[in-house]
């Protein structure tokens, strides 16, 4: 009997793997590519669907099986917590590639690479809405909401001193130079919650769309935008008004500076879509396929993980800043390892006192999804961790002659 039991244990903690995997791609560890994204393409926001919705802007994420970046396009998704704000995933130059780094909900805003995704994200914190006494309030200067279905609004114009422009990632030649503020580090050490089934699905859709793709679009989707998480198709589904920048793939592959996007004029501040710069996209044409941007298997348990191994900083020619470098990963992977070890056990007396307690198989399946969410967001935090310190390890640039 016992054994039956533990059978159909195991089948349903692999029926949860399974679902998880998939939607864990983009939004898991280890992403990396060696060319950065095209330009933002320049495109409308759909009405707000519903109170609580809060809008979740478009963004280029990476196919490892067919080396390409395909746009998922912009969204509302209902909040999965009152008070919940969402921080944008973003891609950033970790040195020798591109990183991505995933969005968030959490209490707070923080950093996602100074990158002016529009509608209310324009590179630092977020103008679109706020909450109130429990319910979502809506700043119809920078968000499509009709007044007629949605009450909870105000007009608040946003003066956006930034420089306007469509680069999608931070760092890296023509990349967005902003840097994380210590209030931005701070909500970092929030409580999160990763993207909700409705994103992750949402972003297997428009991976499993062709005319998604960046090879096909040339910057320019079909769909941009959606008024629900999936529904690509309808009066829901917006198209893109034109690419960002002019889409030219690279003659080599793997090179970041074909993908920058040269900042243009200064945008008008009411205008939540702002012109497109000249920016020069990139897709590889050869098979130069990255090797580490497919992310491990999600862990189901903390016992699961490998240990953190410190990373080799890049030379930056100064041995003492060298060594100091190399004594803070030290100290990060030693950090992480001990929480690796901390989570391992809390979740072993967990299993301690199921045992105990002769809980049933929901009790038992319950905890088993806990403690995957619990590992998956553990390692998600520490590939971020990680590379914030890469990106603060980066040697300076060499002065221009």
């Amino acid at each position: 009997m016992r054994i039956t039991r533990y059978v159909r244990i195991l089948l349903m903690a692999m029926a949860v793997l399974a679902m998880s995997a998939a939607s864990f791609a983009q939004i898991g560890i280890g992403i990396s590519v060696r060319f950065g994204p095209p330009a933002l393409p320049v495109y409308e926001q759909p009405p707000c669907p519903a109170e609580g919705y809060i809008w979740t802007p478009g963004y280029w994420a990476w196919d490892a099986d067919a080396a390409d970046y395909y746009w998922v396009p912009g969204t509302w998704v209902l909040a999965p917590e009152t008070g919940f704000l969402w921080t944008p995933g973003w891609w950033g130059w970790g040195g020798s590639a591109f990183l991505f780094h995933a969005g968030y909900w959490g209490p707070h805003i923080g950093f996602y690479g100074g990158i002016n995704y529009g509608f209310g994200y324009f590179g630092n914190g977020y103008e679109g809405g706020r909450w109130d006494g429990g319910h979502f309030f809506y700043n119809r200067s920078v968000n499509n909401v009709n007044v007629t279905n949605i009450h909870n609004v105000y007009n608040t114009t946003v003066i956006n001193n930034t420089t306007v422009n469509r680069v999608s990632y931070n760092g890296g030649e023509g990349g967005i130079t902003a840097r994380a503020t210590s209030e931005q580090e701070a909500a970092e050490r929030d409580r999160h919650i990763s993207a909700v089934a409705a994103q992750t699905q949402h972003e297997q859709a428009a991976r499993s769309d062709p005319q998604q793709r960046a090879s096909v679009n040339h910057g320019r989707p079909a769909v941009a935008a959606t008024d629900r998480p999936g529904q690509f198709k309808g009066a829901g589904a917006v198209p893109a008004r034109e690419a960002g920048a002019p889409y030219h793939a690279p003659a080599e592959a793997g090179r970041p500076e074909n993908n920058a996007a040269r900042p243009e004029n200064a945008g008008r501040p009411e205008n939540n879509v702002p012109r497109p710069g000249n920016a020069e996209a990139a897709r590889p044409e050869s098979a130069g396929r990255p090797e580490n941007n497919v992310p491990r298997p999600p862990a189901n348990h903390a016992k699961e993980l490998e240990p953190h191994q410190p990373a080799t900083p890049a030379s930056t020619g100064n041995a003492q800043r060298d060594q100091k470098y190399q004594q803070q990963q030290q100290k990060l992977a030693q950090k992480q390892n001990q929480e690796h070890q901390q989570l391992q056990q809390r979740q072993e007396q967990e299993h301690q006192r199921l045992a105990q307690q002769k809980a049933n198989d929901a009790r038992t399946q319950q905890i088993e999804q806990k403690h995957q969410q619990q590992t998956q967001q553990l390692e998600q935090k520490h590939t971020q961790q990680q590379q914030h310190l890469q990106q603060k390890q980066q040697p300076p640039r060499p002065k221009e002659k």
